[in-house]
């Protein structure tokens, strides 16, 4: 046989064999549908990563308008006689208020005309009896009310993440909480429900429970009720985290509490020591201590001497006194 024939035929079948291989081979072996199946999942895998890098961004974005959103909100509003009335568990109107303080300025002034016959003394008692006592009363029920919503709120709290982890939705988890939780939990959470009964979307009638309850805790809340309706994300794990942030400011609460008592007492031993000194001096020479209220000088320095008492008892208050 010709050795050019040969050489021929030999290349022929390198062609032919180039051309199985580069074409043919792929086909049978599947790996031409291995690198198309590489490229449709590698192309998704490429988008979903971009995707919930955005969405990341957009959710962070979120968060930190509404933060500011309500920051802004909550730096505007101005506090109302009806919202202090509100905020301390009272039903009355203003009018009923202004009546009481009327009464009260009345009868302090009343007393103390009574008792010491004469009528520039009793001017001070419409001062204390209109404007101080009825304040202080007010003051006084707001504060007990908000501690004990303070001390309840992290039990509501797990109820609803317990009931949205059951599988209720929030609206019910809130009925629940309305018709059995403790006072004054229980009352707030009814008033979100009638809210929402009147057409208001939970996040705003949360909003307004701040407004009853301006405390942190509240304003949490409402935080993440607003940024789960507007952004999503799991309202469960979010409430879980707020309840294990509730819970471990009300142990840091008493935490500081138990360490600043010692302070607390020795303020109030301070405060009183004046007192007692005064009382057991006028039980062992009452005209040496006559003098103080008989005489004008002794007047005006028991009138100094109270002022600069309460600006020490306001100096210590605001010494010992610390915000979570």
């Amino acid at each position: 046989m010709d050795t050019n024939v040969l050489m021929f035929g030999g290349l022929v079948m390198l062609a032919a064999g180039g051309v199985f291989y580069a074409f043919v081979y792929p086909l049978l072996s599947g790996e031409a549908k291995a690198e198309k199946r590489q490229a449709v999942i590698g192309q998704p895998s490429t988008r979903r990563s971009n995707v919930r890098v955005v969405d990341a961004t957009q959710r962070r974005k979120q968060i930190a308008d509404s933060l500011k959103e309500l920051d802004a909100r909550n730096r505007t509003k101005k506090i109302s006689l009806e919202g202090r009335l509100a905020q301390a568990g009272l039903t009355i109107t203003r009018a009923q208020f202004y009546m009481f303080c009327a009464a009260g300025a009345v009868g302090v002034a009343g007393a103390i005309f009574y008792a010491t016959g004469n009528p520039l003394m009793a001017l001070p008692g419409l001062l204390i009896g209109g404007f101080g006592i009825p304040v202080w009363v007010v003051s006084f029920l707001r504060k007990r009310r908000i501690a004990k919503f303070i001390d309840e709120f992290p039990n509501a709290v797990d109820v609803i993440v317990r009931g949205i982890k059951s599988g209720l939705p929030l609206a019910d988890c809130i009925r629940i909480i309305a018709s059995e939780a403790a006072e004054p939990v229980k009352g707030e959470f009814r008033h979100i429900v009638e809210s929402q009964t009147l057409g208001l979307s939970v996040a705003e009638a949360v909003e307004r429970m701040v407004e009853r309850v301006p405390v942190t805790e509240s304003n949490f809340f409402s935080i993440v009720i607003t940024i789960q309706q507007k952004s999503g994300g799991s309202l469960a794990e979010s409430l879980g985290n707020l309840s294990r942030v509730l819970r471990e400011r009300k142990k840091m609460k008493g935490k500081i509490s138990a360490m600043s008592m010692e302070a607390k007492a020795s303020a109030a031993i301070i405060g009183a020591l004046p007192f007692i000194v005064a009382i057991l001096v006028y039980f062992s020479s009452p005209h040496y201590m006559e003098l103080l209220w008989i005489t004008t000088t002794g007047k005006l320095v028991m009138g100094v001497c109270g002022f600069w008492m309460l600006i020490g008892v306001f100096v210590m208050r605001r010494m010992i006194s610390f915000d979570i």
